[in-house]
């Protein structure tokens, strides 16, 4: 055990606590709340199961999470091959294909991002 004890807290994202634990050169990581007070331990195999999801795990996640908030009652949708979201369908505004690239990349798992977004065709 090193000392002083190398933690993180209960609020740092998985990116965070795997960092933490590669450059320290820790096995397990001790995680405490902002009083310092244990909650758990996050070993190695903790952080690889964010990867292990499914594909269809990370579509659910990514279409509830950004395309039901982002594009409601558009036709976007997001597919997830081999961890890589591809959106799809007519958008109608453009400067929100930069924010659901961001949302989606948050989402544990995901590695790549993709665009196959069109202009919503015109109004009669």
């Amino acid at each position: 055990m090193t000392a002083p004890a190398v933690t993180v807290h209960a609020d740092a994202t998985i990116a965070r606590a795997a960092r933490t634990k590669a450059l320290r050169k820790v096995k397990r990581l001790p995680v405490v709340d902002r009083l310092g007070v244990l909650e758990g331990v996050v070993s190695r195999s903790d952080l690889l199961k964010v990867f292990l999801r499914t594909d269809a795990e990370l579509a659910a996640e990514v279409n509830r999470t950004v395309v039901a908030i982002l594009f409601p009652g558009q036709a976007v949708t997001a597919s997830v091959q081999d961890g890589v979201v591809t959106f799809r369908g007519p958008m109608r505004e453009r400067n929100l294909a930069l924010v659901a690239a961001r949302l989606a990349h948050s989402v544990e798992g995901i590695v790549d991002v993709r665009m196959d977004l069109t202009a919503p065709p015109p109004a009669r």
